[in-house]
């Protein structure tokens, strides 16, 4: 069972949430707050896996109450204003409902839930009791969260990766669309292998994936050029003399 628990200061939607939290078989309500300070108290005494609350709250509001947690459940946020969802996907909320919402739109929800307890679960079971690497190598996995879930991918499977502000596009072989998450480069840099080179503010190049070297850009494919900017230049040319057989 996941325990929850349901935080909105307006009595009608409060008890709307304890009504579809009964509905669905796999989650158990702990309590139901009508402010974010009752909710702490609640908090202190014993730990949830879901917290379903409304945005726009006074005094002290979702974002903000989220945002203090120092161990963070999953979180779906409630809301009757639609441009919150950006600031909620911010702050790695699992979704967001926009009120009013039916029966329908909270199974969606808490489905999503389940998906990521059962995701949380499997990695801290992982993490405490690692597979050998002889029966299964989890080095070129990695996770990363885009449109609202945590994806796996395979990190020999990146071409390149483009920043654009706090989000990265990654792009896949054998994928159409990149992949956006909400990931830094820096973050992602620690996490890649030696064959991956920052060649840019706002490129990293798979080394093993380049195609041609022209005119000071990278060629990925037909279409793609990345430039390589002057301040990587001196490590990605020392990167081709090693590699060269030209003279």
């Amino acid at each position: 069972m996941i325990k929850c628990l349901a935080i909105d200061d307006e009595p009608l939607a409060l008890s709307q949430l304890k009504t579809y939290i009964s509905k669905v078989p796999f989650l158990e309500l702990v309590d139901a707050c009508q402010s974010p300070i009752a909710a702490m108290k609640v908090l202190a005494e014993q730990p949830v896996d879901a917290i379903f609350l409304d945005i726009n709250m006074p005094d002290f509001n979702g974002l903000s109450f989220v945002r203090s947690l120092v161990h963070q459940p999953l979180v779906v946020f409630t809301t009757a204003y639609s441009e919150y969802a950006i600031e909620g996907y911010k702050v790695d909320a699992v979704d967001y409902l926009l009120k009013p919402f039916g029966l329908d739109d909270f199974q969606r929800a808490a489905n999503k839930v389940l998906q990521q307890f059962e995701m949380r679960k499997m990695l801290i079971e992982n993490i405490a009791s690692p597979a050998p690497k002889a029966e299964k190598d989890y080095d070129d996995i990695l996770f990363v969260k885009t449109e609202y879930k945590v994806v796996s991918i395979s990190i020999s499977k990146i071409r390149y990766v483009e920043a654009m502000s706090e989000y990265l596009r990654l792009y896949m072989e054998d994928e159409s669309k990149p992949i956006v998450a909400l990931l830094s480069m820096k973050k992602l840099e620690e996490r890649l292998p030696s064959n991956f080179m920052r060649v840019h503010r706002s490129y990293i190049v798979n080394l093993q994936k380049i195609l041609e070297v022209a005119r000071g850009r990278i060629l990925m494919d037909e279409k793609t050029h990345i430039p390589v900017g002057d301040s990587y230049k001196d490590a990605f040319n020392d990167y081709l003399e090693k590699r060269s057989l030209i003279k």
